[in-house]
C-alpha cells in the first residue's frame, strides 16, 4: 500500500529548490503555495503518483510540465497534468520538477523520492486528474502468468473509497475493472481508493488516487454538453494554440468560431506539411501526439493523409475519446487513443468506458461482423490488458491507418480539398449549409446519382447503430434473410445503411487499406454466438474484399476523384471479392485461399494469432466504425 505526505510549497518567482520544502516557514510570494503530495514510503514495482494543487485556486488556471531530473528513467504519464504518475522500475534515489505557469509567471519546484525493498506485485493504475463530473477507469494489474500465459489472478478483489466525496456509481462487475463518474466539485478535490485482495496466499493491496479538478460547468447549448478532459496545444508554441483550445474541444463552446479565427488547414497553405498538421493537434497526454506524429513521418509514404488533413482545423487525441469521430461544427477530428499506443503504460492512461453502443440491436437474430486480413492472417491483433503487453510499431499501423482514412473521408467529404478556396461563410457550418443547399456534399450525389436500395439494411442500421427499438418482423429475419438483403445491394459495408455520410466513408476505407498497405476486409451476416468454437458465429454468406465487387466500381470512382483524385485509377486494379464458406464458422473462414485451407484441414486451428507464444487474438469487429453524428448547431 502507498502512503503519502502532503506539503505546502510556496513557489517563488524564478522557482525555488528543495525536496519537499517546509510548511512551517513558506518562502516568501506573491503567488498561492503549491501543495505536492507524494509517497511516504515507496518500493519497486510501485505504481505511484505526485500530485501538485495551488492553494486556495483551482488547477484549471494554470498549465503544468513535470521532467524527471535524477533517478533511473521512468515514463511519466501525462507530463502535462497536476498528477505525474508513473512506476518505479528500480532501488535509487529519484527527482521530478514541477513548473507551473498562469501565462505571466513560471514557477517550478522538486520533490526527492527514495525507492528501496520489492513492492507486493498487487498494484492498480493509473492515478490522474479528471475534470469535475468526468469518467473514470482503474484497473489492478498485479496479474502473473507462466511460459504458457496461464494467469494467476488476485482473488477476492475488493474496491472501496478511501477518501472524498462519495462516489455513487462505482462499478465493479468485472473485478479488476473500476469505473465511476467524478463527482462535481467547485474546488480541486482528491478522491483516494483502495483495492484489496489475495494474491499467492498473501492479503494484498493498494491504494489509487484521483485528482478532481474543479472546471465549470458546461454553458446552455454547450457543443459538448457533458464533460470533456481538458487539452492542450501538443505544441504550446503553435500559432493556432490559442484558437484551437477555445474553439474545439471544451463545454465553453455553445456557437462555431468563425473560419477566419481557426481555418482549415488547406486555407492557409497550397502543400500541407508534417509541420503544419502538427501545429494543429490537441492532446490530453503529450505522448498521444509524438506517436500520431511518428506516423505519419514513417507510415504515410504516399502521403495521403497529409492530402486529406488539409480538409481538418484540428486533431484531437484524448484520453475519453470513445468512440472516434468527425463534426463539421469545429472542423476537427477526434481520435481515440486506443488506436496509438505503444506501450502497456501509455494504455494505462486511456479510459477503458465501454462504447456506449454495445448493446444496440441485441434483439436481431443475426451478426455482421468485419475485420481486416493480410493474406489468410489478421492484419489487427487485439491484446487482452490484462497480460500489460508492449504493442510493436508495425501493429499500430492495420486500425490507426483505417480509422484515419475514414474519419478524414467525413472532413473531405464536407470540405474537398477544391472547395478550399470559395469558402467565403463566416463559419463552417453555414459554409455546409450553403453547399448542401446548392451543390451538395460528394456522399450527396452518390446517394442520389448510384444510391442504396434495401429498405431492409437501412432500418436493421436503425437498430443496430442508431439503438432503435427492433419491429416483430426485423426480430424475425435470419442470417439468410439478412445476406439476401445485403449482398445484391452496392453497400461495401452495414454501417454504410446508417447515414450516405458512413456510406462514403465505408467505400473509401476499404478502398485506401488495400491499395496502400495490402490489407483486405472481411465482411459476412453470420448466426449469433455459441459457446460451442464450431457453431460460433456460423456465416450464412460473405466476402473477402467485398470492395471489388464490380456493382461498387462506379459508386468508389465518384468517391475517389471528389475525395482523393490522386488515387482515382485504383478502381480498375481491385481484385475481386473472394466468397467465404458458409455453413462455417467465422473463425474457421479466416483461411480462404485453396492452398492454405489445405494445409489448414491438417491440423487443428488455432485458437489465438501473432507472434509465437504470446496471447494475441485477431480483432473482429461487431459494430460500427465510430460515433453516431453529433446534431449540428440550428441554422
Amino acid at each position: 500500500m502507498r502512503h503519502y505526505l502532503t506539503a505546502a510549497l510556496v513557489l517563488g518567482l524564478m522557482g525555488c529548490g528543495g525536496s519537499g520544502g517546509d510548511s512551517s516557514s513558506p518562502l516568501p510570494s506573491p503567488g498561492p503555495a503549491l501543495e505536492i503530495q507524494a509517497p511516504a514510503t515507496a518500493a519497486v514495482g510501485d505504481a505511484i503518483a505526485l500530485v501538485a494543487r495551488p492553494v486556495d485556486t483551482s488547477s484549471t488556471d494554470w498549465r503544468y510540465r513535470w521532467r524527471q531530473t535524477a533517478g533511473p528513467a521512468v515514463n511519466i504519464a501525462n507530463t502535462i497534468s497536476p498528477v505525474a504518475a508513473f512506476d518505479l522500475p528500480e532501488a535509487g534515489s529519484y527527482q521530478f520538477e514541477v513548473s507551473v505557469t498562469d501565462g505571466a509567471v513560471q514557477r517550478s519546484e522538486t520533490v526527492d523520492i527514495n525507492v528501496q525493498g520489492l513492492g507486493t506485485g498487487f498494484t492498480v493504475t493509473r492515478d490522474h486528474a479528471v475534470v469535475s463530473g468526468g469518467r473514470v477507469s482503474l484497473r489492478v494489474t498485479a496479474l502473473e502468468f507462466d511460459e504458457n500465459f496461464n494467469l494467476t489472478a488476485p482473488t477476492g478483489i475488493l474496491w472501496q473509497q478511501t477518501q472524498g466525496p462519495s462516489v455513487s456509481d462505482m462499478d465493479s462487475r468485472n473485478p479488476l475493472l473500476m469505473t465511476f463518474t467524478a463527482p462535481r466539485v467547485t474546488q480541486d478535490t482528491l478522491l483516494t481508493f483502495e483495492a484489496s485482495g489475495t494474491l499467492d496466499g498473501r492479503t494484498v493491496s493498494d491504494e489509487i488516487q484521483v485528482l478532481v479538478r474543479a472546471t465549470p460547468a458546461p454553458v446552455e447549448d454547450a457543443f459538448f454538453d457533458t464533460p470533456v478532459a481538458r487539452v492542450e496545444a501538443y505544441r504550446p508554441d503553435s500559432p493556432w494554440a490559442s484558437a484551437m483550445e477555445r474553439c474545439v474541444y471544451n463545454n465553453r463552446i455553445s456557437t462555431p468560431c468563425t473560419v477566419e479565427s481557426l481555418p482549415l488547414i488547406g486555407q492557409t497553405t497550397n502543400t500541407t506539411t508534417i509541420d503544419e498538421v502538427m501545429d494543429r493537434v490537441l492532446v490530453s497526454h503529450p505522448w498521444m501526439g509524438e506517436q500520431f506524429e511518428r506516423f505519419l513521418r514513417e507510415q504515410d509514404p504516399s502521403g495521403d493523409f497529409l492530402h486529406l488533413l488539409s480538409s481538418v482545423t484540428a486533431v484531437v487525441l484524448s484520453y475519453d475519446v470513445r468512440p472516434s469521430f468527425y463534426w463539421v461544427a469545429t472542423g476537427a477530428i477526434y481520435l481515440d487513443p486506443e488506436y496509438l499506443w505503444l506501450e502497456d503504460w501509455q494504455r494505462n492512461t486511456i479510459n477503458e468506458d465501454p462504447d456506449f453502443r454495445a448493446g444496440f440491436g441485441s434483439m436481431l437474430a443475426f451478426f455482421m461482423p468485419w475485420r481486416y486480413v493480410s493474406g489468410d492472417e489478421y492484419a489487427s491483433l487485439y491484446y487482452p490488458p490484462q497480460f500489460h503487453l508492449n504493442r510493436p510499431w508495425q501493429q499500430l499501423t492495420p486500425d490507426l491507418a483505417s480509422l484515419l482514412y475514414h474519419e478524414l473521408a467525413h472532413a473531405n467529404d464536407y470540405f474537398p480539398r477544391s472547395t478550399h478556396s470559395a469558402i467565403r461563410a463566416a463559419t463552417l457550418v453555414e459554409e455546409y449549409f450553403t453547399r448542401v443547399d446548392n451543390q451538395g456534399l460528394p456522399s450527396d450525389q452518390l446517394s442520389q446519382t448510384l444510391p442504396l436500395f434495401s429498405e431492409q439494411m437501412s432500418g436493421l442500421a436503425e437498430v443496430r447503430f442508431r439503438g432503435a427499438t427492433a419491429t416483430d418482423l426485423q426480430k424475425s429475419y435470419t442470417p439468410d434473410d439478412v445476406a439476401g438483403f445485403f449482398f445484391p445491394d452496392r453497400a461495401s459495408d452495414f454501417y454504410g445503411y446508417s447515414s450516405e455520410r458512413e456510406d462514403l466513408a465505408m467505400l473509401f476505407e476499404e478502398a485506401m487499406m488495400w491499395e496502400r498497405y495490402g490489407i483486405r476486409r472481411d465482411v459476412a451476416v453470420t448466426g449469433l454466438r455459441s459457446d460451442d468454437r464450431a457453431q460460433d458465429l456460423l456465416v450464412a454468406q460473405g466476402q473477402r474484399g467485398r470492395i471489388g465487387q464490380a456493382e461498387l466500381a462506379p459508386r468508389l470512382s465518384l468517391v475517389l476523384a471528389e475525395l482523393l483524385p490522386e488515387a482515382e485509377s485504383i478502381v480498375d486494379g481491385l481484385p475481386g471479392p473472394v466468397p467465404m464458406r458458409s455453413g462455417e464458422s467465422w473463425w474457421d473462414n479466416l483461411v480462404l485461399s485453396e492452398e492454405a485451407v489445405m494445409e489448414r484441414d491438417l491440423s487443428p486451428v488455432k485458437a489465438f494469432t501473432g507472434p509465437q507464444a504470446l496471447p494475441l487474438e485477431g480483432r473482429t469487429h461487431f459494430g460500427p466504425r465510430h460515433a453516431s453524428p453529433v446534431a449540428l448547431p440550428a441554422r
